[in-house]
């Protein structure tokens, strides 16, 4: 049974940064694509970033490229979502999810409906 627990969530300030962690258990963290999404109040769900868990690719959405980095440290079993230069347009519950394959955002077009594991949401507020 994958379980996923999403951290690291807070306010800050326009400008400010913040790093979320997803850490998985139930699973080797190698065999995985992991993404990052996000929920606005009023908006659908849409996707922030996604990495292979095998060989370290990512996928970022064009509107966080540049200020967001995504990366994994399989020891740990954890993923990490760095955000700088955060925005208020950023702010949303962000949640973590897995699949597989590992290249599944890699190779494949893909939506947040390919993924069947996901954690319980982390509240990201950005506001001066």
């Amino acid at each position: 049974q994958v379980h996923l627990v999403d951290s690291g969530g807070g306010s800050v300030q326009p400008g400010g940064s913040l790093r979320l962690s997803c850490t998985a258990s139930g699973i080797s963290l190698n065999l995985d694509a992991i993404g990052w999404f996000r929920q606005a109040p009023g908006k659908e769900r849409e996707v922030v970033s996604c990495i292979s868990t095998s060989d370290g690719s990512t996928f970022y959405a064009d509107s966080v490229k540049g200020r967001f980095t995504i990366s994994k440290d399989n020891a740990e079993n954890t993923v990490y979502l760095q955000m700088n230069s955060l925005k208020p347009e950023d702010t949303a519950v962000y949640y973590c999810a897995a699949d597989r394959p590992s290249r599944l955002c890699i190779d494949y077009d893909f939506s947040d409906a390919d993924f069947g594991s996901w954690g319980q949401g982390t509240q990201v507020t950005v506001s001066s």
